[in-house]
């Protein structure tokens, strides 16, 4: 009968053990997913900085563009009003 108990209590084990390590793989699945969602969500931050430092520099130089047309057309206008006189002397 002592050995039944022995067997028995291996048999616990033996249950217990794989149910620990059914547990142990669904915390360590969680914990890997968690790891990759965080890793996932920094890209994405770097991502949207980066996109948001490119967009700045875009509308520096739109910015930039649009002040050097509109000197270009303030001095077509010049040159057109400075024509314009000329061919009334």
């Amino acid at each position: 009968m002592e050995n039944g108990y022995i067997i028995l209590g291996i048999v616990a084990l033996l249950f217990l053990a794989m149910y620990g390590y059914s547990c142990f793989s669904v915390v360590m699945e969680n914990i890997i997913q968690k790891r990759k969602q965080r890793k996932q969500l920094q890209k994405e931050a770097l991502r949207h900085l980066k996109r948001l430092k490119n967009q700045k520099i875009i509308d520096e130089r739109v910015k930039a563009f649009n002040k050097r047309k509109e000197e270009i057309q303030h001095q077509l206008k010049l040159l057109r009003e400075f024509n314009e006189k000329r061919q009334l002397i």
